[in-house]
Formats: C-alpha cells, structure tokens, sequence
C-alpha cells in the first residue's frame, strides 16, 4: 500500500537579516522546502515599526537568524510584538550571544563549570577589586559588536597593568576572571543537542590564546567523550536547535565553558545541516531527520579547508553493521571514563533531539538587561504578558497589557533594613556587605547568583545565605 501523502500545510517561514551583517543562512540551506521562503531585512535606525509591519503582511510564522549584540534589545521588543512569530533561535537562546556577561548569567543560572568571574559596573568597587585580587587576571570586552577573535581577551598580570587598560579601554562593565592555565581549548557544534563538530585549538609556544586569527593551530582528532558530555548539557540548558561552544582544557585536567552562542563560523555543509534538521522539526514529518554520525570531523577534517568550505548537502546512511557507515563508526573504539566504546555505541548516546516550544521568557529585560538598567531605581512593574500561542487571538495584530504601578526607590536605608532583620548580620556586618557590593549589585547578585556572598565575603555562611533569601522574597511580595 502506498504511503498516504501527509498535506498538512507547513508553516510560512521567514529569513531575517540585517543591513551590514554577515548572513548565517540563506534560502539553500532549507532545500526541497515546498513553499516560497520569505525575507525581511532590518535596516537599523528607526526601522522597529515598519520591520514589524513586514513580517505581518507576509503572514510569516517562523523568522530565522541571528541577533547581533548591538541590536538584540530592540529584538526582544520587536519579539513581544510578534507574539504569533516564532523566532529561531528563540531570544532567550541568543540571551549568550549579546555579551560575555550574559553568558557568564547564563552559566551561574545552570551551574556550568566557568573560569570564576568577577563583574562591576561601579567604578570604585572595581577598583576595589583591582587592589585586592590576586594575579594574574584576564579582563575581556564584555559588549560589543565586534567581540571575537581574541582582540578584546587581555591578561593582566598587576594591579597597574590592570587599571592602566581599563583607563584606556573604558571597558563597561568591568569584567574579571581568573587566569585559568589552559593545554588548549575545543569549539564544539551542536544541531539538536547533538555535537556536529569538534576540534582542538592549541596556542602558539609560549603564547596563551589559542584563536587561530592569533596564530593558534587546530585539529580535530580524539576530543573526549566527557567534554562532547558538557557541551550537550549547556546546548539542553540553553534550549538551542544549534548551539557552539568553547572549552578549555585545564591543565588541572578540569572543563570550563569559556564562550557560548548561536552565532558562531560554520562549513557550508553544517548550515545546511541545521536547515535540514529545522525543516524535520517544522514539518511534522514531512522532512527526515538527519543522520550525522558521531566524529564524522575526524574524516572531514583530514580534507583542506579550502575544500570544505565549498562543500554541499553531505548526508550519511544509518549505521548497520553491513553499511559502508561502518567506516566511520565501527572502525575503532575510544576509551572513556566508561571504558573503550565502538563509535556506533557512542553514537547512540548523543540523539538529535527536538527543542522545546516556549512561550515564557527565561531572560526578560527589565530584568537582565544589566547594561541599560544599571543606575536606574528599581520599579515596581508588571511583566508584560507572556505571547500568546495560535488560536488565543481573533486578529493578527495580537494584544499585550502592559501595567505600570508606582516607582519604590529602593535605597541604601532599604538594603540596610533587609540586611539587619537577618538574625546573625548585625550593623558592622551589613556595613561590610555594602562596602563589598553596592545597591544595585546586591539587588542583582540576590536575583541571579546568591551564593556569591558565601563566596565573596569569608564570615558570610550559608544560613545567613538562606534567611536573607527568605527576607528578600518577604520584600518583594510586598511589591506585588
């Protein structure tokens, strides 16, 4: 019997691009796609209201692309306005790809192994900092649209070298982290949680960065299982359907994710990957999955690059025991923290998986958005509602019921206050956490990373920790 022919209309999908950036994707990475693939292009400036009108009388259901980091406020606003668009990545996939504080938020939010890291917006406590820390230290560029390739990584190895390039750089905020000796690091590729790609980066002989625009090597053979494990955990925490990450190898031998985002370089062949791997979640079938066997990189890679970046629509069979798919994945086995595994067997662990539709936001600005917000009193708000799924809505311009209540400054008095009707933290200790943190950051460190008071202030224990978390959530529903 033939196979019934599935005629479910697919959804209108949409290309987003942006004047001056370099496009991720184009209509030949979703090849066999049946019905016309629109474009909207945002030429910056005022273009919000008229970008926004596009994408409606196209009828577009799903807009995919890249954000850059100068333009991703103005997209979360643009997202809230298109509550019947699904953007792929969603905006709080691309949360990491604004700054390197955002992916630093992002790792706290889901304990992911990084290099400790210190943030001040407030000049003295930076210099605070500045003369009290240990060195070395590295000091990063956190936003900007021009973030890669090492340029703005620096090591610093005193507290003048240290004060000295911030006098020049004005770097805002002030970003730190621990100077973490590396072996080498690994760039991994992610489609459905499932590693595409890997390959080692090495410095230089007597250098430190190991970015190949700073003359570092790369490779791409025997990449662990264990750091290919980590990865996979921060692509499912972040929700990706393509995800990159970096990991450094320590020479304690320790994995920590030093960068993350969904816009990374990629081979021709692993757009077209990720197009095929979105065509199957939008289809309902229509579209196969695709197959990518495990350490395909390895073969891949033995190819120059010259060539690879030419290459088009690779695709591979299922493994079984008789296929010419043996030559990748029965060939040789690994060893593993489990002991030596065929590559078949490994292969089985790491499915393509489908992400999740969400609806919430996880990264809202009027929270997270630390670079506008920072100075600014806290605002008793309500959230804007949460985008309405198909169906909820009669016309297509959608509502959203914003209600803005009365402004509460929330003052050095009030934290004081906070911080006193903890049992244990009398007037000199609450002085001290405000010596160390100010206003602001207090508010911020309680509302993404508490457990920086234990780490940050040596007498603050954890039972303090639990009873000013108690004491704080007491305030805020004072708010509600």
């Amino acid at each position: 019997m033939a196979k019934k022919k599935n005629t479910e209309k697919l959804p209108k999908i949409g290309m987003l691009y942006l004047d001056y950036v370099l496009r991720f994707f184009d209509k030949s990475n979703f090849r066999g796609w049946p019905d016309k693939i629109e474009t909207v292009t945002y030429h910056w400036k005022n273009d919000k209201d008229r970008f926004v009108k596009e994408v409606k009388r196209k009828k577009i259901d799903i807009l995919i692309g890249n954000i850059p980091a100068t333009a991703y406020e103005t997209f979360r606003e643009i997202a809230r306005e298109l509550p019947h668009v699904q953007f792929i990545p969603s905006m709080d996939t691309q949360f990491s790809n604004k700054s390197k504080e955002n992916v630093t938020r992002f790792a706290w939010k889901y304990d992911i192994p990084i290099p400790k890291t210190y943030i001040y917006y407030d000049k003295d406590k930076a210099d605070n900092f500045i003369e009290d820390t240990k060195y070395p230290k590295i000091i990063k560029k956190s936003y900007g649209p021009s973030n890669y390739g090492g340029y703005f990584v620096h090591k610093v190895d005193s507290k003048q070298e240290a004060r000295n390039l911030l006098a020049q750089k004005k770097y805002q905020p002030a970003y730190f982290q621990d100077f973490v000796p590396m072996e080498a690091d690994v760039r991994v590729m992610l489609i459905g949680h499932k590693p595409v790609c890997a390959f080692w980066r090495r410095a230089p002989e007597g250098e430190w960065l190991t970015n190949t625009s700073q003359g570092g090597s790369m490779d791409y053979m025997d990449v662990p299982k264990e750091l290919l494990d980590l990865a996979v955990s921060v692509s499912k925490a972040a929700n990706a359907e393509y995800w990159a990450c970096d990991v450094a190898v320590g020479a304690d031998g320790k994995y920590r994710i030093l960068e993350c985002a969904t816009a990374f370089a990629a081979f021709p062949y692993i757009r077209d990957w990720i197009g095929q791997y979105l065509m199957w979640k939008f289809s309902n079938g229509r579209f196969a999955k695709p197959n990518i066997p495990l350490f395909n990189w390895e073969e891949l890679g033995k190819m120059d690059p010259s060539v690879l970046r030419t290459l088009r629509y690779i695709t591979f069979g299922k493994y079984t025991p008789s296929y010419d798919g043996a030559y990748f994945l029965d060939k040789k086995v690994r060893e593993t923290e489990e002991g030596e595994m065929y590559l078949h067997e490994m292969d089985a662990l790491y499915p393509m998986l489908l992400t999740e539709d969400r609806t919430k936001e996880e990264w809202p600005s009027e929270k997270w958005n630390f670079q506008d917000n920072y100075g600014k009193s806290i605002r008793k708000v309500h959230a804007k509602s949460n985008p309405m799924v198909k169906g909820e809505l009669d016309s297509d311009e959608g509502s959203e019921e914003v209600e803005e209540k009365e402004v509460i400054v929330l003052t050095e008095k009030k934290i004081k206050k906070i911080l006193l009707s903890v049992d244990g933290i009398g007037k000199k200790k609450a002085e001290h956490i405000m010596d160390k943190f100010d206003t602001t950051e207090i508010v911020h460190t309680l509302e993404t990373a508490p457990e920086k008071f234990v780490e940050e202030i040596s007498w603050f224990k954890k039972k303090f920790l639990s009873k000013l978390i108690k004491e704080w959530e007491a305030f805020k529903s004072t708010l509600k």
